[in-house]
């Protein structure tokens, strides 16, 4: 049996867990929200919410990847009790991480792509329109987007295919502290700009008024939403790290230590994007249009703005990249652990896997266009981003949760056992009934109300038609973590 690697410090560990925690979300989506649903009022929601459901989830991922000594190929196989079935669920994790590469290497690629336009100046100089027609040109051309997202992939595995500790630890610890460097001189250079100040103050003044404009359920469902899918829980990329992890530390401490980093950039983000917006007159926004459009055009009204632009899509590349090196490591873990593999092989395997299944995507906003499966003006990305978002991470975050607390898992005293091992921050024993009874209501409200809202402008009959799906796919979740081991009567 191949000995299984470690990380070469907790420090590389907590970079490396962040850095697939950290995404774009962080970016197109946190700022808008924070200053949305009232600022300071928002970010203590969020805070709170982070807490009740990232926490506990996050060290029920990597409880189960060091328990097991696995990532999702064989954790549940590994601890499972016999005559069980909870192994057949790592397919939501597996299926999940193809699904979230199939889309997001061409993301990825997108920032690689805006970081050459802005240090060519190809973005210098043009009107507000052009910039706007920049981004839709590049996504017309699918040998463009392509060349860019087939370099996000050949970096991303070229990493991983150094090793653990040569590759992805050490090459993410350089991604990330530069990473956190690049922002903070952006966020600083944002704060000298004029107007910054009306800019902090909507980003971070608590305003209840707008809370209240917004409706107080809205804003708490928003900062629930954004605290439960900001750490990417679910499909087993924080579990393929735990199984990386000696027993010298609590999981408790080392899950606080990657969501304080995962919401420290986030934050940043607001600092850089927020006065920024508010400096030039510019409304902030949130999604692609943010990214590609909003900011290119500060940038070209900034002194020096090709300079502070090329920052800002290399640390938009190092977000990305960070992620994307993360899951191609569990994909790659798992095809070893599954079918004993050498390193080398599942690279090369998962390289033409990822890199002939990210096609579609690319396809989905030109010669594909027409595939609109989730409705007029959807995209072949947003329905994968669907199934990912919207089925996989809340269903295998809940198939993680009851695995550790139920008798017929893992059982809570197993989970407790190992999440304590070590020194550090002690998980609460009391927190069982939390986790057995409460966190599931709640990832299942967040569950059935993103469905609603995403399905909220169909017609009432499709509506309906997928709450029905919605709630079958919970009842299978539910039934394998109640029902799984119960002995047939015999006839």
């Amino acid at each position: 049996m191949r000995e299984r690697e470690t990380f070469a410090s907790r420090l590389g560990f907590i970079l490396v867990a962040a850095g697939c925690a950290v995404g774009i979300g962080n970016v197109w989506k946190f700022p808008y929200i924070c200053g949305q649903y009232g600022g300071a009022a928002f970010i203590v929601m969020y805070l709170i919410f982070l807490i009740l459901l990232g926490f506990p989830i996050l060290v029920s991922e990597f409880a189960v990847g060091r328990g097991s000594g696995y990532g999702m190929g064989r954790a549940f196989e590994k601890l499972e009790p016999k005559g069980t079935k909870w192994h057949r669920l790592k397919w939501i994790s597996i299926i999940g991480s193809f699904l979230l590469m199939s889309f997001y290497t061409m993301v990825g690629g997108w920032m690689l792509y805006y970081a050459y336009l802005e240090a060519t100046g190809k973005l210098s100089g043009l009107s507000v329109d052009e910039v706007g027609a920049a981004f839709s040109a590049m996504l017309n051309q699918p040998v463009t987007m392509g060349i860019w997202a087939f370099i996000a992939i050949v970096l991303s595995f070229c990493v991983c295919g150094l090793g653990l500790k040569n590759g992805v630890e050490k090459i993410t610890k350089v991604m990330m502290s530069l990473l956190v460097i690049l922002m903070v001189v952006l966020a600083i250079h944002s704060a000298t700009l004029p107007n910054a100040g009306e800019g902090f103050k909507f980003y971070l003044v608590p305003d209840f008024d707008n809370v209240k404009k917004q409706g107080f359920g809205t804003a708490v469902f928003a900062a629930m939403s954004h605290a439960f899918f900001t750490l990417s829980l679910g499909i087993g990329a924080m579990e393929i790290f735990g199984s990386y992890l000696t027993k010298e530390k609590r999981l408790g401490g080392e899950a606080i230590s990657v969501m304080v980093l995962d919401t420290f950039v986030a934050l940043m983000a607001g600092f850089i994007i927020i006065p920024a917006c508010f400096a030039f007159g510019v409304q902030p926004d949130s999604g692609p249009s943010l990214l590609f459009i909003t900011l290119p055009n500060l940038f070209n009204q900034m002194a020096g703005g090709r300079v502070w632009g090329t920052m800002f899509f290399i640390f938009m590349s190092f977000a990305a990249l960070s992620t994307i090196i993360a899951v191609f490591e569990n994909l790659i873990a798992a095809f070893m652990d599954m079918n004993d593999w050498s390193r080398k092989k599942s690279v090369g395997v998962n390289f033409i896997i990822i890199t002939l299944i990210s096609i579609p995507a690319i396809l989905g906003f030109n010669l594909l266009s027409k595939i609109q499966l989730l409705g007029s003006g959807s995209t072949i990305m947003d329905l994968e981003d669907f199934i990912v978002s919207y089925n996989l991470l809340p269903l295998g975050s809940l198939l993680f949760v009851m695995f550790c607390v139920r008798k017929n898992g893992w059982g809570f005293e197993n989970f407790l056992k190992e999440a304590n091992a070590g020194e550090g921050v002690m998980f609460p024993k009391w927190a069982r009934v939390y986790m057995q009874y409460i966190l599931p209501v709640i990832v299942t409200i967040v569950y059935l109300k993103g469905y609603y809202d995403f399905f909220a402008a169909q017609p009432t009959g499709t509506r309906i038609a997928w709450m029905a799906f919605a709630v079958l796919l919970l009842l299978v979740i539910f039934g394998v973590s109640i029902f799984t081991g119960r002995k047939k009567a015999k006839n």
